[in-house]
């Protein structure tokens, strides 16, 4: 499988069956909206965490030139099927086989909601089991217990975990959280995009290191094979 990195918490999985995106914010964003087009962007769906701008903003644009299924919490779900978009909704414990694999919604603690207020849910994360490969994409939270529930039913290969702390959790706590899950492989999402969540790369990898995990730090563009 190959994972690509567009910026926040933007995602492309190219797996056997299928295309994925995730969170969909690169025309407002600085670092990636020159490096990346969005009519390059062809997935087969495209999964929401949340409903904030920065996880949302090309979501209903990739969606219609791709003819891409939404997938996302119920009430994010209705809000793109009024937009003609087809959409998959789930909630918190519930999983669904797709077409490409497994995947099974999980909590997170956040907020949601669209930017002109209106109400998105509540926020979550994806556990996706495709092509023997087992990923947790945790969206944007705050460490949790409820992360050590995810190994007694899943034997992560990799977890995608938000460290530009402020909004979410810093990298002392996704390194508690990669404890958590019981997973040494990591890539870091939602930094650097604004001064808020600015941070040291070379001391973010250092923190992992030390306890001897792995924290991978892509460039926008930049992808890896798992």
């Amino acid at each position: 499988m190959k994972i690509t990195y567009y910026g926040q918490n933007c995602f492309g999985f190219e797996t056997e069956n299928a295309t994925i995106l995730t969170d969909p914010f690169i025309t407002g964003n600085d670092l990636a909206k020159d490096k990346i087009d969005i009519k390059s962007l062809n997935p087969d769906y495209i999964f929401l965490t949340h409903a904030h701008q920065d996880h949302t903003l090309d979501a209903e644009t990739i969606a219609k030139q791709a003819d891409a299924v939404i997938v996302s919490n119920y009430e994010i779900a209705n809000h793109y099927a009024d937009k003609g978009i087809e959409t998959h909704p789930m909630n918190h414990g519930g999983s669904w086989e797709f077409d490409f694999g497994k995947v099974k919604y999980v909590n997170a603690i956040h907020t949601s909601s669209f930017p002109d207020g209106s109400y998105g849910g509540q926020p979550g994360g994806f556990i996706f089991s495709i092509d023997g490969k087992t990923i947790y994409m945790a969206g944007d939270t705050a460490l949790t217990m409820d992360m050590k529930l995810i190994p007694l039913d899943f034997d992560l290969d990799l977890a995608i975990l938000p460290i530009g702390d402020n909004f979410t959790m810093g990298i002392k706590d996704a390194v508690r959280a990669s404890d958590f899950l019981e997973c040494n492989k990591i890539v870091g999402c939602h930094y650097d995009t604004f001064g808020y969540i600015e941070i040291d790369h070379e001391g973010a990898e250092k923190a992992f290191s030390a306890v001897e995990k792995e924290l991978t730090l892509l460039e926008i563009g930049g992808s890896l094979e798992l």
